[in-house]
């Protein structure tokens, strides 16, 4: 199917904007309404789970401006939603604001939110798919294969020094990174529908696992707090809490971790507490991001924040790729810096090829 230069120009930079977007239960996705003479009349993007989708972000921007949008060409990165989750479908509000023609760039795999394309052509609607849809779908593969599988969205948090490790030979840990980390990691757990640690972090640490504002208080809309292994947890374990959203699932597999968490409704899962707990999501290919806060510090011996990769040569490395989308890749935080990663996606060669 042939695409204007307009077209293909705006969906160059609708992938831009959807980078600004923060990774989890949600795809990356960006848009753009171009009026009939292929100017740009506005631009919106996805911020995270309860926002406005990109459509509607895009819409609402176009309002704020004054810009009239009938018989606009909206360019967005995914095929538009058809369902209601925390906020309504995106067909039915570009239906209402009387877009002439969609383009997008990959369909939509969540069966949930699929049939977007289906719905806006049903209401009398142009609508084009697949242009960049490749650059689309390696935006979110991650996203992707999470939902393939039925299960959340996993990422990984650490704090670690320069040398990779989380405590000291004795075991202590607190604090490898800076207050103003520590703050700037409370922006994930207010994202996450669950955070997970494990026993043995529980045990030396006594963690809350609560997702806290800026001054201390806690948040109102607070994750599920899971614990992963099968040594018990205390009664009188901070963690617990006394709100009742404490889960503790006796296993040490991931998989069996994921699949319960997905059948409570969690779609994206935080695991933030432990070493060993890391590395067996990562060994198991079960980890979407990683967000390393990493200390310009040395410890030289202690607990490495990866424990249990398996790996006894170069040919069985764990490769990742630095990962731009939600502020950076390496963004300075306080005296450290957050590192943010994803797995290579499966269809990008290895290194020795």
């Amino acid at each position: 199917m042939a695409f204007a230069e307009a077209e293909t120009a705006a969906m160059k930079q609708a992938l831009e904007l959807a980078r600004r977007g923060v990774r989890g239960a949600n795809p990356l996705v960006g848009a753009v309404i171009l009026a009939p003479s292929g100017e740009v009349l506005a631009t919106g993007f996805h911020r995270g789970a309860g926002t406005p989708h990109a459509e509607a972000d895009a819409l609402a921007s176009a309002a704020a401006a004054g810009a009239d949008v009938r018989g606009a060409t909206m360019v967005v990165t995914l095929e538009p939603c058809n369902h209601t989750g925390r906020t309504g479908p995106c067909s039915q509000a570009i239906l209402r604001a009387g877009i002439a023609r969609v383009v997008y760039a990959a369909a939509d795999t969540n069966d949930d939110a699929a049939g977007g394309a289906d719905a806006l052509a049903a209401g009398g609607l142009e609508v084009a798919g697949g242009l960049l849809a490749d650059a689309s779908r390696e935006l979110n593969h991650r996203w992707a294969d999470s939902v393939a599988s039925g299960r959340p969205f996993v990422t990984v948090k650490t704090a670690q020094t320069l040398d990779g490790l989380t405590a000291a030979a004795d075991r202590t840990s607190q604090w490898i990174t800076s207050p103003e980390a520590r703050a700037d990691a409370q922006d994930l757990r207010l994202r996450a529908d669950a955070i997970l640690a494990g026993t043995g972090t529980v045990q030396a640490d006594d963690p809350r696992l609560t997702a806290r504002h800026p001054d201390g208080s806690d948040a109102v809309k607070q994750p599920l707090r899971v614990v992963m292994g099968h040594t018990p947890v205390p009664g009188e374990a901070r963690v617990r809490g006394t709100d009742g959203r404490f889960l503790q699932i006796q296993t040490h597999d991931p998989a069996v971790v994921l699949a319960e968490l997905h059948d409570r409704g969690v779609r994206h899962l935080m695991v933030e507490g432990g070493g060993t707990v890391a590395g067996a999501f990562l060994r198991a290919g079960l980890a979407d991001e990683l967000v390393a806060y990493t200390a310009p510090a040395l410890l030289g011996a202690g607990t490495p924040a990866f424990g249990g990769l398996g790996i006894q040569t170069m040919a069985q490395v764990s490769r990742w790729r630095w990962d731009p989308a939600g502020g950076g890749a390496a963004v300075p935080v306080g005296p450290d810096l957050r590192l943010h990663l994803e797995p290579l996606p499966d269809f990008v060669n290895d290194p020795k090829d």
